[in-house]
C-alpha cells in the first residue's frame, strides 16, 4: 500500500487482522491492535508527505474520525515540523465522522434553504420529508 497510488482502502487489512486473531486466539490482542494502528499510520503518513511534496503543499490538514488518533496526529506534527509545513488539526471534540458532518450540514441547509430542485418531494420509497 506504500507505493500504489492515493486510492486505497483498509478494508482487506482489517479483514486480514480478523481473521489473524480467530487463527491465533493466543496472540495478545494489544499487541494486534498496536501493529494494526501503526500500519495505517505509516501508509497515512507516508502518502500524505508523498502526495505534499507531489503537489507543493504548504501545510497538512486532518478531518474525520481518524484525526483523533494520537499516533497519527503525532506523525503528522513530525513529518510537518521535518518539511517546513504548517499543520491543522482539529480539537478532539471536533473529530467526528465526516458522514455525521455531512449529514447535519445537510440537515441545515435544508431548513434554509428548502429541498433543491432534483430532490423528489414524496414518494413510498423515499424518507424525504
Amino acid at each position: 500500500m506504500m507505493e500504489a497510488g492515493y486510492d486505497f482502502s483498509f478494508s482487506g487489512l482489517k479483514t486480514a487482522v480478523v481473521n489473524h486473531v480467530r487463527r491465533h486466539p493466543e496472540a495478545a490482542t494489544e499487541d494486534v491492535a498496536a501493529s494494526f494502528q501503526q500500519a495505517v499510520v505509516d501508509v497515512l503518513v507516508t502518502k500524505v508527505r508523498r502526495a505534499a511534496r507531489e503537489t507543493g503543499a504548504t501545510s497538512l490538514c486532518l478531518g474525520g474520525g481518524v484525526a483523533a488518533n494520537s499516533a497519527l496526529r503525532e506523525q503528522i506534527l513530525g513529518v510537518a515540523a521535518d518539511d517546513g509545513l504548517a499543520a491543522f488539526l482539529p480539537s478532539r471534540v471536533m473529530c467526528t465522522d465526516n458522514a455525521a458532518m455531512v449529514a447535519a450540514a445537510g440537515w441545515w441547509r435544508l431548513g434554509i434553504d428548502g429541498p433543491s430542485p432534483s430532490t423528489p418531494a414524496w414518494s413510498p420509497t423515499c424518507a424525504c420529508r
